[in-house]
């Protein structure tokens, strides 16, 4: 069977949709701009999912590769062509992105019904969908890198959609920065494996790892991985470039969904596992990845605990859980990190998107602390945040449950010190997220009598008054799917203890072989593969003990003694304040970044650079014109004795300086 494929048709589709809204959707109507979107976005996965069906039957079947006849770039030796690489790590991503984002689109058409800009945020979201599949079925890293900054144009884009509101088009320059200055490192990283392999193709530089001695890990490798990994940072927000995500809750809950939790933020995870022949040969640049994502983890579910805005909790939340996967790839278990992002594109979308239907249905309001009491108002809402909840706390047979569990379990065989930082991390994650759905959707109502106010200032027309009321359904049948996906999604992950086949370990493994990705991994995968099944259900065990523990703190502070908070806080105040403002973090970067760019940019670029230097030399030169002009116009009197007397002078001046060589020759 030799059928092609045209994998370039699934990111083309929503690039046409992204077009033809953003050209001609203001003439539209709203259902009109709707169709086209979604439309497009069906197609794409429907042609995704087709190809992974199809493609183990083509030729030598996975990997499949497609090379479309012209290039990109040419530049000398160098070329570059539109390439697209479809094996079993890029499959799971496409699916992902184009399942779930189809999902979203459908809940957006009715969360921004009644928004202005309604044909110019479905551009946006179709050429969002366009750049990350380029960047998951790119075949080289600079297509990638050209996925790569498209979606940090369309995050820019999307986050500041309410561009009107100074907060959130902040939130989009920083996200944008940000973004830039791990950009800025990926792209060194590039360079590097340009100069040293001859190629950025992934088969052909993991070929050529395949014949390089060990000891360059120690120097060429480590330095590629470093400078991929401080890419991943900003682009999956990282400890140190995690500050914009948070702030980019200013967006719509769509898009919070969508980038902020179930893709963009993902594709440093995607990067580090398709890398891994290079991390794996580099065990220093490996400790260094399980270290940040570690660190992440903990330091921002810590953050988690003193939110109170319901979209701001799963952002520090969305980070956590990011650093969960980091770690994961930094102990070599990249299926497991690949598995946990699987399930995390199905649990949290559905919690942003169930946080957007609470919203909608209080009119705008999110602060927890003026909720309460609404699992009976709104029951649909209530049973698939209460099922997202569940799954990502990590109780069985949940998927998270399974993906977590999975990543514990390699990390335990590795690092003793980093599974228990990743366990505390797990308590703190129940504990938060049982906080969230306690202060939501039980005990009494707290509800302001006054009209809400969502994050941007204004009044939110998500409400459309009339009270507390459940979603329309456009908004609740994606959360359902959403819902079972979060249920039964982990099924494709048992392990071995626990009477499955860890089918999706087995799957990946194909393209992240033990041979693939270096000796270091390899020991890893044999340690855990042999390890008896006895330890692995008791680590399972001690993890769902772990979130039990989390439920029933989260239920005695906030269902049971509801004072308590209160109390704790007035004695702890001091440490209450500094989780509360994120341990000061955004303000020690503006007083060490910020504040002194803005300095040098107004005091050297501008008012020097610009003013006195360019400007100052330009206006004297036109001044010092304008002067000579004047004198040299009073010579030019009209008087004829003048112009006599003027002859005479040069003529006598000329005389004077040929009498003056005379005397001196």
């Amino acid at each position: 069977m030799t059928e092609d494929l045209k994998l370039w048709l699934v990111p083309l589709l929503p690039l046409i949709g992204a077009a033809i809204n953003g050209l001609f959707g203001r003439r539209f109507k709203n259902s009109v701009v709707s169709m086209v979107a979604l439309l497009f976005t069906a197609l794409s996965f429907g042609w995704a999912l087709r190809a992974v069906l199809l493609a183990p039957h083509i030729g030598t079947g996975l990997p499949y590769q497609q090379v479309l006849p012209f290039n990109w770039l040419d530049a000398g030796a160098f070329h570059v062509p539109f390439g697209f690489y479809l094996d079993q790590l890029s499959s799971i991503m496409v699916l992902v992105v184009t399942g779930v984002g189809f999902l979203i689109h459908i809940y957006a058409v009715g969360y921004m019904a009644h928004e202005s800009g309604f044909y110019r945020f479905f551009a946006y979201l179709n050429l969002f969908m366009f750049f990350m599949l380029t960047l998951v079925l790119a075949n080289n890293y600079l297509l990638m890198f050209v996925g790569w900054e498209g979606v940090g144009l369309a995050s820019y884009l999307l986050i500041g959609f309410y561009f009107h509101k100074d907060s959130a088009a902040n939130a989009g320059k920083k996200a944008f920065i940000v973004n830039r200055i791990g950009d800025f490192a990926f792209l060194i990283g590039m360079f590097l494996v340009l100069k040293n392999f001859g190629t950025l193709n992934y088969a052909d530089v993991n070929a050529k790892l395949a014949n390089l001695p060990p000891e360059l890990g120690w120097g060429l490798l480590t330095a590629i991985g470093l400078l991929f990994l401080f890419g991943a940072t900003g682009k999956s927000a990282q400890v140190p470039l995690y500050v914009w995500l948070p702030d980019a809750m200013e967006g719509p809950t769509p898009v919070s969904a969508l980038i902020h939790a179930a893709t963009m933020v993902t594709a440093g995870i995607y990067m580090i596992a398709r890398s891994s022949a290079i991390f794996s040969r580099a065990p220093h640049a490996l400790e260094v990845v399980a270290l940040i994502g570690a660190l992440t983890a903990i330091f921002a579910a810590t953050m988690g605990l003193a939110q109170t805005d319901i979209k701001r909790v799963l952002a520090y939340s969305t980070v956590s859980q990011l650093g969960y996967m980091v770690l994961a790839c930094g102990v070599a278990a990249y299926s497991a990190g690949i598995f946990h992002l699987m399930t995390h594109a199905f649990f949290k979308a559905l919690l942003f998107l169930g946080a957007g239907s609470v919203i909608h249905a209080i009119g705008g309001e999110q602060d927890m602390r003026h909720m309460g009491g609404l699992r009976k108002q709104i029951p649909v809402t209530f049973w698939v945040m209460t099922v997202a909840t569940f799954t990502i706390a990590g109780f069985p047979p949940l998927a998270g449950f399974f993906s977590k569990d999975e990543i514990l379990w390699q990390t335990w065989n590795n690092s003793q010190a980093l599974w228990l930082v990743g366990i505390v991390t797990a308590g703190l994650t129940s504990f938060y997220m049982f906080r969230l759905w306690f202060m939501t959707f039980f005990g009494e109502s707290r509800l302001q009598s006054h009209g809400h106010h969502d994050s941007h200032g204004h009044a939110d027309d998500h409400g459309h008054g009339g009270g507390v009321h459940e979603s329309p359904w456009i908004m609740l049948a994606p959360l359902v799917l959403l819902a079972v996906l979060s249920a039964i999604g982990g099924f494709v992950g048992v392990p071995h203890a626990l009477g499955g086949h860890n089918e999706i370990g087995e799957y990946l493994s194909k393209a992240l072989t033990p041979a693939a990705i270096g000796t270091h991994a390899a020991e890893a995968i044999e340690t855990a593969e042999h390890a008896g099944s006895s330890t692995e259900l008791t680590f399972a065990a001690i993890s769902v003990g772990v979130a039990a523990l989390g439920f029933f703190m989260a239920w005695f502070l906030y269902y049971k003694r509801r004072e308590l908070p209160g109390k704790i806080v007035a004695r702890m105040h001091g440490i209450y304040l500094m989780v509360l403002h994120k341990y000061y973090i955004d303000e020690g970067y503006d007083q060490l970044f910020v504040k002194p760019l803005m300095w040098i940019s107004k005091h050297v670029l501008w008012l020097f650079m610009d003013q006195k230097l360019i400007d100052g030399t330009i206006n004297g030169a036109g001044a010092a014109s304008q002067g000579i002009g004047g004198g040299l116009r009073q010579m030019q009197s009209g008087n004829i004795r003048s112009y006599a007397a003027w002859i005479a002078a040069g003529a006598a001046a000329v005389v004077a300086f040929m009498i003056w060589r005379g005397v001196h020759q």
